[in-house]
């Protein structure tokens, strides 16, 4: 069975270039517009990985991602921020939310899959 893997950013057109880029490899894609709009796919169904922004409107990756780490069926799931943030004090703050890595916009399709590799289960 494929995986799932749960892509958050408001920007349409990421979510369409990673969803491709995951579909092609072989994973199940369902998407969410914000963190809001996102927590609705957290209805019991398996998600095996988040790949989220962290800045987006009515509810940011890391306020999303505190809302994921509070449920105890979904709360182990490696989460990555995919940001054009780079700041360290940024990084350090998602590490505290719950957030397992950090990829930076634009991103390299291969360098995407490596990483999804390492930590999807």
């Amino acid at each position: 069975m494929a995986k799932t893997i749960l892509v958050v950013d408001d920007s349409e057109s990421i979510r369409e270039v990673v969803g491709f880029t995951l579909q092609n490899e072989g994973f199940t894609v369902i998407k969410g517009n914000d963190g809001r709009d996102a927590l609705k796919c957290f209805d019991g169904r398996p998600i095996d990985l988040v790949i989220t922004d962290l800045y987006m409107p009515e509810m940011d990756g890391l306020e999303f991602i505190r809302e994921i780490r509070n449920m105890s069926q979904y709360k182990h799931i490696p989460i990555l921020f995919l940001t054009t943030e780079s700041q360290l004090s940024k990084k350090l703050e998602a590490k505290d939310a719950g957030a397992t890595g950090w990829i930076i916009k634009p991103f390299v399709p291969e360098k995407l899959m490596n990483i999804i590799r390492r930590v999807i289960r």
